[in-house]
């Protein structure tokens, strides 16, 4: 393939941005990636006509793919044709959190945001602004935005700032404890239950290859929070009306977290985040309560004209149906071409959910831990590119999913499996 375009592209990008780059992991690739020039359906072209079937989906907001259905996009234009923004409520974030309220088990009421990291940004102040207390607890390997309060490593005892900026008096705030292990998170409550404001966790780790959990983990998470007076934040910004349909994971795990913060599909493929739970407790937020929250552009008209219109499309058109029969037939698939070629990798995912995680053992991973310890050199260095020759995009690392659309045909099943023979 020729990459001429992209490659001068990125030496323009490396002059004027950080790393040539706007989000770290897009740098992932070597020795630089490919610029897209388009999407179309469940394919993404690049710079230079090179066409891909796309399993990155923009990292997971992506449920209905490129091609967005007539009555999505006719919204979407709608809106941005009456102008860009008001800074003033419309109908539209109304409509959009009626729809969220009335399909999500645990959400009485919602804040609507910018991004992910600002949903748990928010949701981390509101715990400790409605407990009074200061210590978060978060799962090794999780991933919940860059903020400072979870840009957190090594365990409960040794808590230490995982990126540069982030003061260590922040993180000493933070216990990090490994997912699915109830022992650990019994230890931290034993010690600093009085000063643990939330649990914080993903359903199912997302960036970190696909982390299942355990039987009883999330019920476990929600006995000793009610016992301890703490709060359980579910993080659904990548599962968010992708696991467990319109219900999201929480509807699938059977557990209701008292707050849920949401991303990605939420805004249709536009920037979003949002913040729901118990009424009394989002009602802290300002105006209503004394949590201060606020944003220029958060509820923007396009973006909750998106959300929901991708969202009740998804409703009425079988789209779940669709992306999980998909997956089920490139989990399927995948299981069988590693047990045959590499047996010591595993494959991980649900509904649209999917991911070969490099493992040495053919253990599926219990924890952050395991797949920290898998071939992540191999997957990205090696494996990626010979994906990427054969026509194939998936995430730029080992650690962030991939996703299944609406906009994916059987073709792109079938090709992507042979491609995966070819490259293991």
């Amino acid at each position: 393939m020729n990459h001429e375009n992209s490659r001068e592209l990125y030496d323009r990008a490396l002059s004027v941005l950080p790393g040539g780059v706007n989000s770290a992991v897009r740098a992932a690739i070597e020795p630089y990636p490919f610029f897209v020039q388009k999407g179309d359906g469940g394919h993404v072209v690049d710079a230079d006509g090179n066409r891909y079937v796309d399993w990155v989906m923009g990292l997971g907001p992506l449920l209905l793919g490129h091609d967005l259905p007539q009555p999505v996009q006719s919204s979407i234009q709608q809106k941005a044709s009456e102008g860009p923004m008001y800074g003033m409520p419309t109908e539209v974030e109304v409509d959009l959190a009626e729809f969220v309220v009335r399909h999500v088990p645990s959400v009485e009421k919602i804040r609507f945001v910018n991004s992910g990291t600002e949903a748990t940004t928010s949701a981390v102040r509101l715990a400790r602004g409605y407990t009074g207390r200061n210590k978060i607890v978060i799962n090794q390997g999780g991933y919940h935005g860059a903020q400072e309060s979870t840009l957190v490593e090594g365990d409960a005892d040794n808590p230490a700032p995982s990126s540069a900026g982030v003061p260590q008096a922040f993180a000493e705030h933070t216990l990090p404890v490994p997912f699915n292990d109830q022992e650990a998170v019994t230890e931290v409550f034993e010690e600093h239950g009085d000063d643990i404001a939330a649990v914080l966790t993903e359903p199912i780790l997302g960036n970190y290859g696909i982390v299942h959990p355990e039987d009883g983990y999330h019920d476990f998470l929600r006995e000793i929070t009610e016992e301890h007076g703490s709060l359980l934040i579910f993080d659904e910004v990548i599962t968010g009306f992708r696991v467990g349909g319109l219900g999201c994971a929480q509807s699938e795990v059977g557990v209701t977290p008292d707050l849920t913060t949401f991303g990605k599909i939420v805004g249709g493929g536009f920037p979003v985040g949002a913040i729901g739970g118990r009424a009394e407790l989002v009602e802290q937020f300002a105006p209503s309560g004394p949590v201060f929250q606020a944003g220029t552009f958060s509820g923007h008209p396009v973006t909750m004209a998106a959300g929901l219109e991708t969202l009740q499309f998804a409703a009425e058109n079988d789209v779940y149906g669709h992306v999980g029969d998909l997956g089920d037939r490139l989990r399927d698939g995948l299981a069988d071409i590693v047990a045959d070629q590499a047996p010591e990798y595993t494959v991980a995912g649900t509904d649209s959910m999917f991911k070969v995680i490099f493992t040495r053992d053919g253990e599926a991973p219990t924890n952050g831990a395991d797949v920290k310890n898998a071939e992540t050199d191999r997957w990205r260095r090696v494996f990626w590119g010979q994906m990427k020759d054969e026509g194939i995009l998936l995430s730029q690392n080992q650690f962030e999913c991939q996703f299944v659309s609406y906009g994916h045909t059987d073709e792109d099943v079938e090709r992507t499996l042979e491609a995966y023979k070819e490259a293991l």
